[in-house]
């Protein structure tokens, strides 16, 4: 009698191991296809050449450069020259569309310029070139919009 109770109960226990599932979807499943969750896309901030900084981020920019200049922070040399504290051989050497070239030297801006200017999107940061405030890709240093003449 065993030899036939065996094979019977390995066949039924592979009959409920082969019935389907019948659990449902997490709600996370099916956003895969190389797309962002949906709660991701609703806060991703569009990045366009030369349309991110506003007025007022400029003007905040300008405001905190422009004090600075006054409180005697360019050297005597460059301060005479009237050119804002611009060294010689920085004049715009980037493009907006294009990578900033390795031969440019860029600082990192002040916090407390970046926190009048918001902080910037994702992959990217703000840097200083000459009287300039560039946004650059992190990784290629792709230009993406500038603050030009801060001494202005």
């Amino acid at each position: 009698m065993k030899r036939f109770l065996l094979p019977i109960a390995a066949a039924a226990g592979a009959l409920l191991m082969a019935t389907p599932s019948f659990a449902g979807k997490p709600e996370w499943a099916g956003q895969g296809n190389g797309k962002k969750p949906v709660a991701q896309q609703e806060n991703a901030v569009e990045i366009r050449f030369g349309a991110y900084f506003g007025d007022d981020q400029r003007s905040a920019a300008r405001s905190y450069y422009g004090q600075q200049a006054g409180k005697g922070r360019c050297p005597p040399g460059l301060a005479k020259k009237n050119n804002g504290c611009q060294p010689p051989g920085q004049a715009k050497q980037w493009t907006t569309g294009k990578r900033l070239p390795s031969t440019v030297t860029y600082y990192a801006v002040p916090n407390e310029v970046v926190v009048r200017l918001g902080l910037p999107p994702s992959g990217y940061k703000y840097v200083r070139v000459a009287n300039d405030i560039l946004l650059i890709a992190i990784g290629t240093s792709l230009v993406v919009d500038a603050i030009e003449d801060l001494m202005r």
